[in-house]
């Protein structure tokens, strides 16, 4: 994805002043000369450093860093900003395929592949070299059937990855990074990587410089979850842990001491049984290199060591002290659960640990359709609506056998009795509102956020406490 290339540097106002130092060795004979030269040299460190380096130069009369005088420099001050977006499909990029308004799917733009689906069979070599927005005419079905190709984004990836665990919609998302306070540069943890729609919305929060470490108890998630980072161009941002941070292992074994025999080897029977799903994964380079979960719990990064912290599990009340060692002071954290059960258990561990400002907050993203609809002209020819005293005479006619009256008295006698008369179609001119209605379903579960502040005191590591 485009937020997860490296930033683009080019020589702005403040490099192309070419501010540095002089090297007095290279000053000639003139006096003049030299204390020019000398005298720029002190307003360039003053303009680096400010005057408080001059001063303590002057009372403590050390001599200067060489590392520091390299600084002074103005060359190596180039602007960052992020590169140009890439408009054309390139060999192997990631591109959201879509097929109809509730349907999106991905493919990576493989030579020589086809993608097929109910609208025919698509060509990968079609894809390769067009923009981004383009629509691609099937190869079969006389060119009928067609999809459009786009552009992937965190919100359109979640919408079309395969569904590994429940995800993390766009409202709720976009809610945790308000509410966390996400900036670029930031450390965040994660636990609880699952399919990874969320930790592509952190990502695209703190490049292009931050770091994302996602925790994941199963191995065959942490497997796919890392190629796919690496295939969306994203691995220099996230390190991906296989890990369990609420410690249950070690949990039970501190509760029942010794009688953990029968949960520790269903532990490895699942663990075994998870290695045998996960052969191909393994071959990979970047799996073997994975740390194995101890059984610990906690996040392994230190003290105060992350920004803000998110917790996507089935019991994150036990995750919340270490997050409490882990999160720096003020740090923002989020757990995210879909029964208040859940909720009210970990709002006891979090005021339990030092965090304060607890807001819960559910939210529900309900959208409309809307449009301009043109209403309809009337007919030009109306057909007049009888009224009640019309249509009285009229049975006392027929009762008592009389004739209707004839020419205009019949018009005068009788009005409305169903004559139609002409109107002017040109004072009808046709004319269009806006109307909005509902979609009738609403994308998203039921999922409370929980959101907390650290407090300025730094929280002791929970393992130092178990034996």
């Amino acid at each position: 994805m485009d937020f997860g290339r490296d930033m683009a540097k080019t020589p702005g106002i403040v490099a192309k002043s070419n501010i540095r130092l002089v090297d007095e060795t290279h000053l000639g004979d003139d006096s003049l000369d030299r204390q020019v030269c000398l005298k720029a040299n002190e307003a360039a460190k003053d303009l680096f450093f400010g005057n408080d380096y001059t001063t303590s130069k002057q009372a403590n009369n050390n001599d200067e860093d060489d590392a520091k005088l390299k600084l002074i420099d103005c060359s190596l001050y180039n602007e960052q900003h992020l590169p140009p977006a890439r408009h054309l499909i390139q060999p192997n990029d990631l591109v959201v395929v879509f097929e109809s308004f509730n349907d999106l799917n991905f493919v990576y733009a493989t030579p020589n592949a086809i993608f097929s689906n109910r609208n025919g069979h698509f060509h990968h070599n079609d894809f390769i070299g067009k923009p981004y927005g383009c629509k691609i005419r099937s190869k079969d079905n006389e060119g009928l059937g067609f999809l459009y190709l786009l552009r992937p984004t965190p919100e359109l990836w979640a919408r079309s990855l395969p569904h590994r665990t429940q995800i993390v919609h766009e409202l709720d998302a976009s809610m945790i990074i308000h509410y966390l306070e996400i900036s670029p540069n930031m450390t965040v943890c994660e636990s609880g990587t699952g399919s990874g729609a969320m930790s592509h919305v952190i990502l695209r929060s703190i490049a292009p410089k931050g770091m994302l470490h996602t925790y994941e108890f199963n191995k065959m998630r942490v497997g796919k979850a890392r190629k796919e980072f690496e295939g969306h161009g994203l691995g220099h941002l996230v390190q991906v842990h296989h890990r369990d941070v609420c410690g249950k292992k070690n949990l039970l074994a501190a509760k029942n001491g010794d009688n953990t025999d029968e949960g520790i080897e269903q532990s490895a029977e699942d663990d075994a049984l998870t290695d045998s799903t996960t052969t191909d994964l393994d071959n990979n380079n970047d799996i073997n290199e994975e740390e194995e979960d101890d059984g610990k719990g906690g996040f392994q990064l230190g003290q105060a060591a992350a920004h803000a912290i998110f917790l996507d599990l089935p019991e994150p009340w036990l995750a919340v002290p270490h997050a409490a060692y882990t999160i720096k002071p003020n740090g923002k954290i989020c757990s995210y659960s879909p029964c208040m059960e859940q909720t009210q258990k970990t709002v006891a561990a979090l005021k339990q640990n030092g965090f304060h400002s607890l807001r819960t907050v559910e939210a529900r993203l309900k959208e409309y359709y809307v449009d301009e609809y043109e209403m309809e002209t009337p007919p030009s020819d109306l057909l007049d609506i009888p009224t009640e005293e019309a249509v009285s005479l009229e049975k006392e006619r027929q009762v008592g056998g009389t004739q209707k009256p004839k020419g205009d008295e019949a018009e005068d006698d009788i009005k409305g009795s169903g004559k139609k008369r002409s109107i002017d179609s040109a004072a009808y001119q046709p004319r269009k509102i806006l109307c909005a209605r509902p979609f009738a379903h609403m994308r998203g579960h039921t999922a409370f956020l929980t959101f907390a502040t650290a407090g300025n005191k730094l929280r002791p590591d929970p393992n130092s406490s178990l034996t």
